[in-house]
């Protein structure tokens, strides 16, 4: 039933983000894994469209908020007023409540908006004045920034970084799939064609049900050794951290489960380690001075480390 449900949601969301089946793959996997995305390129390949066609799809309730630099932490949070009527002070709802939050141009607020984001992902609640509010679940943040320029930007701290379960890149579509773009857009927007297939409540058990996937011993050894050597590399600064391998074998049951398996096989984890792990390394200047990126040194890991093998 999951794959078949897979299937349609892909389906559906291809029809408005057309030419990316591998990307539109991994966001799938990543909220049947519970996790958030970062959709990280430049302006006008698709970040937007990818969100709203998902929230659309999986017949999650979605709110939208366009970060700018006097975006407040209240508009993600929410608010207290006082009711003169009712003489008490009342909640109102910030952006967060929802089930499919997307965080448009998350870079462009600054540092203290941002951080009201780091309960809400971690935690899936909101804290206005001492009160705690819980989100819907399942709650999803799918966030877009643009990498390139720094005018009005503020980097996301590490701490929200690691809390992006995984961070992708779209890049520019082929000329074959850009023809079929603008055809799709000729007489209307596709959204409008996008459709629900699935809705909340079976989204949680899809959820539910990756927690049975099956991780031998030794899987989970691969796993912790690919990302322990993140650590312990003389040109990353700073490594994953445990929230990054839990995140890995999270991606990893995710991909068992697309792939119509009920355990986890090494392939399943090197198929994600990349989009998981990258955004996570802090690289010493030299590796910036050497011209040698994050991907490279997990693509130097992945070589050294073989499954099977003890260190």
């Amino acid at each position: 039933m999951i794959v078949e449900q897979s299937k349609a949601i892909l389906a559906e969301v291809s029809k408005a983000f057309i030419g990316k089946n591998e990307i539109v793959k991994k966001v799938l996997m990543t909220i049947y894994a519970g996790g958030h995305i970062l959709l990280e390129d430049c302006p006008g390949v698709g970040k937007t469209t990818l969100a709203v066609a998902f929230s659309k799809t999986l017949g999650l309730s979605s709110k939208r908020i366009q970060f700018t630099p006097d975006t407040l932490p209240s508009d993600i949070t929410g608010f207290t007023v006082f009711n003169r009527e009712t003489n008490h002070f009342e909640y109102r709802d910030g952006a967060a409540n929802c089930q499919l939050l997307l965080a448009d141009e998350i870079n462009r607020t600054s540092p203290k908006t941002q951080s009201a984001l780091l309960e809400v992902m971690e935690e899936h609640t909101v804290t206005v004045d001492g009160e705690t509010h819980v989100l819907p679940s399942p709650f999803i943040c799918i966030a877009t920034q643009n990498p390139v320029g720094s005018a009005g930007t503020q980097s996301l701290p590490e701490s929200q970084l690691d809390r992006f379960m995984i961070c992708l890149s779209i890049g520019y579509p082929s000329l074959e799939n850009q023809m079929r773009i603008i055809n799709a857009q000729r007489y209307s927007n596709p959204l409008s064609d996008v459709r629900p297939v699935t809705n909340a409540q079976n989204l949680l058990e899809v959820q539910n049900y990756l927690t049975s996937v099956r991780v031998a011993d030794s899987v989970l050894s691969y796993t912790i050794r690919l990302c322990e050597a993140t650590r312990v590399h003389p040109l990353v600064e700073l490594g994953i951290s445990p929230r990054g391998v839990s995140a890995l074998v999270k991606m990893a049951r995710a991909g068992a489960v697309l792939r119509e398996r009920n355990y986890v096989v090494p392939e399943d984890v090197q198929s994600a380690f990349f989009d998981v792990c990258a955004h996570r390394l802090i690289l010493r200047p030299q590796a910036q001075v050497d011209g040698i990126t994050a991907r490279d040194i997990l693509a130097e890991i992945l070589q050294q480390i073989k499954p099977g093998t003890e260190r």
